[in-house]
């Protein structure tokens, strides 16, 4: 693979000021095509800042490139690309496949404006089983897999694999604490109370025992739940029968707590093991697609997606660039199961195998039990995709009316939101969120940990001016010009005429005047419904409390307080869950753990004398002097 940077586009007979952009456009690309070569690659529209337009493949450059001189035989939207374009970058590939799998990660990474866009940031959650340690722990894990163990999963969501980690520790009764709070324990937890721990850490297991629970979580959670559940009925009838009512109880409550689980996989199928369900519905210039995950024969849930497309998108096109970016940074499954054909069939197929290392089964169901997933999953999509459109049309009769009632140019597209939060001026941090025609935009979100160290703790007024001077001195610098979406229609400012007259005061400070400011106040003691509102040139007002727009606020208002408080405990829990030895030189996780084991805490080892550091395994004479140093000063 090599990446080959276009020459400049020269024009001998024309100034280029005098140049239209559509003749400019095109020119650069015909300069570009004279280096092509007719080999697969991927080749990226620029404008002139050197922001991505559009990214495609090709399985010869220059026979698909020269289509984009043809601008009359062009769609609208790929002419308005071309009118935009200034330069172009190059990639070679050995295959087709190569660079359909690139393609797929320069959208995903660019986000290019005039690309079919999938905008999933999120990693999956799973299961982990670890193996490490002589009491193995079940525990929800997202990210890359640094832990020692078996994972199942992904699931589709976290409230999806939290329902399934209730279910395995009152079926398996294992344990799910950190290693720190596991080998500190001197009596049974809660968990054990209610019986979803066997309280290893207090050795009412023995190990033995214990490694049995974990072979049958492991077999259930791999699939073979029929025969787990057929084990301990035979186990529970035996302990009935010589009156151990006590244990076949417990055995009872396991049974029970299994068939729970199995009770969610409304849509399993026997042969379907390892395999991903896509289908897709389009509705209103929208798609909405839907994806069931099924692992070791049980379903881990489903998510639906609303990638951003042309509205005349056909539904193969949208579904198969779905697919490449869905798998960019994801490894496909065994089998994929399609509502519909893709136009590039073999393609997609080949560039899959080539990021899983193995043949991945890429099948569109037309009879049989697979056929019942595939409906199940376009009644979700299609399901999904009204809610959306009808939440859409009620949002967008919202911003009319607070168009008309803040005397705006028109519906805002971006309503910025701030609050802070802190408690007694600690962990003080400002949330921002965003909102639009589609509602709620979470992935704009962003927190703002003040780090001014002038600002006095709690100074609602000093974190606000902290806040906006970050965002706005960034947006300056990095959006001048304003084409990329990020600057907003209208700002919201959770607070009185204070917070008001700090944020107006940051705005004329910038230069900007053309973003509509907001505040929005409880009324007499803090009471929520009788809100006074201040905006720029008018007195202070209040609305109805039925009032529709004052419903709409309240509701803005009310997630930038949810996201700002959240954000805060988030900091203040690693806060408290930080040890003093954190942050200690050549105190790593295993010098740590030793410590703890030797002398109970992290205040016992405050507390302990030169020679007993020194005694412990991994430690120094330097370093039980540096400890002892740090701790006595």
């Amino acid at each position: 693979m090599s990446q080959t940077p276009a020459p400049p586009p020269t024009v001998d007979t024309t100034p280029s000021d005098a140049l239209t952009p559509t003749v400019r456009g095109v020119e650069v690309i015909r300069q570009t095509l004279r280096t092509l070569p007719d080999s697969p690659g991927v080749y990226r529209m620029l404008n002139g800042k050197g922001d991505a337009l559009y990214v495609g493949k090709a399985k010869s450059l220059k026979k698909r490139v020269v289509a984009y001189t043809r601008i009359d035989a062009l769609p609208l939207r790929l002419q308005r690309m071309v009118s935009e374009t200034i330069s172009m970058e190059i990639v070679t590939t050995h295959t087709e496949a190569e660079a359909l799998l690139l393609e797929s990660n320069l959208i995903k990474t660019l986000k290019p404006r005039y690309n079919i866009l999938l905008r999933d940031d999120k990693s999956f959650p799973y299961l982990v089983l670890t193996s490490a340690d002589d009491f193995p722990q079940v525990i929800k894990h997202r990210g890359s897999k640094s832990l020692i163990g078996d994972y199942f999963g992904p699931f589709a969501s976290a409230g999806a694999v939290n329902q399934t980690l209730n279910q395995i520790q009152k079926a398996f009764l294992l344990r799910s604490c950190t290693d720190a709070v596991f080998n500190s324990r001197t009596r049974p937890c809660l968990l054990h109370q209610i019986k979803r721990c066997s309280a290893p850490c207090v050795d009412r297991i023995s190990r033995a025992d214990y490694q049995t629970l974990v072979t049958q979580a492991k077999a259930f959670l791999s699939g073979d739940s029929k025969e787990i559940q057929a084990e301990l009925a035979t186990r529970m009838e035996a302990h009935s029968a010589a009156m151990e009512f006590e244990d076949a109880a417990i055995l009872r409550d396991r049974i029970r707590a299994l068939a729970q689980v199995q009770a969610h996989q409304d849509i399993a199928i026997d042969d379907m093991r390892d395999a991903d369900v896509i289908a897709i519905h389009q509705a209103g210039g929208q798609s909405c697609l839907q994806v069931f995950f099924f692992r070791m024969g049980q379903n881990y849930g489903n998510r639906a997606y609303f990638p951003q497309h042309s509205p005349d998108a056909p539904s193969g096109e949208v579904l198969e660039a779905f697919v490449g970016q869905f798998y960019a940074n994801k490894l496909p499954p065994h089998s994929i199961l399609l509502s519909e054909p893709l136009p590039n069939h073999d393609l997609v197929c080949a560039a899959l195998n080539l990021r899983a290392g193995r043949k991945v089964d890429v099948t569109v169901p037309k009879r049989g039990p697979r056929t019942k997933a595939i409906a199940h999953a376009l009644t979700n999509a299609r399901e999904a995709l009204g809610r959306r459109l009808a939440e859409s049309s009620a949002q967008n009769t919202l911003l009319v009316a607070m168009a008309e009632l803040f005397e705006l140019d028109g519906p805002p597209q971006r309503i910025e939101v701030y609050d802070n939060s802190h408690i007694q001026g600690t962990n003080m941090v400002g949330g921002m969120i965003v909102a639009g025609p589609e509602g709620f935009n979470k992935s704009a979100y962003r927190k703002f940990n003040i780090k001014d160290p002038t600002v006095t703790p709690g100074n609602d007024f000093a974190m606000m001016r902290e806040v906006l001077t970050r965002r706005f001195t960034r947006a300056q610098k990095e959006d001048p010009d304003r084409d990329r979406g990020q600057w907003p229609d209208v700002v919201l400012i959770d607070g009185g005429q204070g917070q008001f007259n700090v944020a107006k005061a940051v705005l004329d400070d910038l230069a900007i005047d053309d973003v509509t400011l907001i505040g929005i106040a409880k009324g007499p003691d803090r009471n929520a419904g009788r809100e006074t509102y201040f905006s720029e040139g008018r007195e202070p007002f209040t609305l109805a409390h039925n009032h529709p727009v004052h419903y709409f606020l309240q509701r803005l208002r009310d997630e930038a307080h949810r996201f700002a408080i959240g954000s805060h405990r988030a900091r203040r829990s690693q806060d408290i869950s930080r040890s003093p030895l954190d942050g200690l030189p050549g105190i790593g996780p295993k010098r740590k753990k030793a410590l703890l084991h030797a002398f109970g805490s992290a205040r016992g080892v405050a507390e302990a004398g030169l020679t007993d550091l020194q005694q412990v395994d991994g430690i120094s004479e330097s370093l039980a002097q540096t400890i002892y140093d740090h701790f006595h000063g």
